[in-house]
């Protein structure tokens, strides 16, 4: 056989490989909704503003909301810790008894962000831009007019927080991981504007309009996510050692986001006037709230959660303890972790209504 043939072979083994991992999830389906004329929180508005969705499960099934962090997808989220351990079959959100719809956030993704063509002209989107598209998709794209849960982790748990507050009749029950419900600000916010200035100091960004991509923010990020995110337990385990720790920094510092820079630092930027706390008093849904005791980016110890929740009508609080197995701001993405609590917090559900 041929060099060309056997790499023909190849190409189509992983082709073949990487649908059959999409088909793994029950009714695995995806689409694009197209909102026109949306108008952003700043005043802008996009002609046609695409949102990108994937679907698993029944579509007469109880509807379930998932949202995903800064940087990821909907599809990320159907990974083996966190899809495969929730929606399989026998699992507590069953895709077969549950409908599953994971979007791309505005920015994200294949829904529309700066790099499709805009660039530095794109509306520099928040939060409650990222909601009200989501809102939009679900009501008016998928004609569902009620939630039975809404899940988000990080980015998508301050955007869960927003959804409480900014549609509190739409749902049933809402589970907000690795998120605090307080402004951004402190070390969370300083840290992101290192990204952010990373990128606007770069000669190269040229205000968003760049002929070739800036490449300084690339070592900085590296650092940033070294900072914020593995855990203190599973950093020392790992990098045990002054040599085995520059070795472990050597191999970061190579890596790559291929990420085009405005999607990137856009991301980041959107968290920049999150700020849910005069909302809280008009959450309806019933919460489960999780955090870890090791999450960076959420360090436990400021009081801002406890304070916060009092003001919550119906709301558990489940703290994830730093251990081996945790990861810091990671940690809420292995479903292991808390997946009792959830199964406590669905049977409970049942009787809060």
């Amino acid at each position: 056989m041929n060099n060309i043939k056997k790499a023909l072979l190849f190409f189509i083994f992983l082709v073949f490989v990487s649908q059959g991992y999409c088909s793994e999830f029950y009714n695995r389906k995806e689409g694009d909704y197209i909102i026109e004329r949306f108008k952003f929180n700043d005043g802008n508005t996009i002609q046609n503003l695409k949102i990108h969705y994937v679907t698993i499960g029944d579509p007469k099934g109880k509807p379930v909301l998932v949202l995903h962090g800064t940087t990821g997808n909907g599809d990320s989220m159907l990974n083996d810790s966190f899809g495969h351990a929730l929606f399989d079959k026998g699992m507590p959100l069953d895709a077969e008894k549950y409908f599953i719809i994971l979007p791309d956030a505005i920015g994200t993704g294949q829904s529309s962000k700066p790099s499709d063509g805009l660039k530095g002209n794109f509306p520099h989107y928040d939060y409650t831009d990222m909601v009200n598209a989501q809102y939009l998709l679900l009501k008016k794209g998928l004609n569902i007019d009620h939630l039975e849960l809404i899940i988000g982790n990080s980015m998508g748990g301050m955007n869960t927080w927003q959804w409480v507050t900014m549609y509190p009749n739409y749902m049933k029950a809402a589970i907000a991981m690795a998120a605090t419900p307080a402004p951004m600000s402190s070390r969370n916010w300083i840290m992101r504007k290192m990204i952010i200035n990373s990128i606007k100091d770069d000669s190269d960004w040229n205000n968003g309009f760049y002929s070739k991509q800036p490449e300084k923010f690339q070592t900085v990020y590296n650092y940033y996510d070294i900072a914020t995110n593995g855990g203190d337990i599973a950093w020392q385990n790992n990098a045990y050692s002054t040599q085995k720790t520059e070795e472990i920094l050597a191999n970061k510092l190579k890596e790559r986001t291929t990420m085009d820079a405005n999607d990137f630092l856009y991301q980041w930027d959107a968290a920049r006037n999150f700020d849910p706390t005069k909302e809280l008093t008009k959450i309806k849904a019933f919460m489960l709230v999780i955090n870890s005791e090791d999450d960076e980016r959420n360090p436990p110890n400021t009081g801002l959660m406890e304070k916060a929740l009092k003001d919550v009508v119906a709301a558990k609080y489940y703290l994830i303890p730093a251990s081996d197995k945790t990861r810091g701001h990671g940690t809420t993405m292995n479903a292991e972790l808390w997946i009792e609590e959830l199964k406590i917090f669905l049977k409970e559900l049942d009787n809060y209504y």
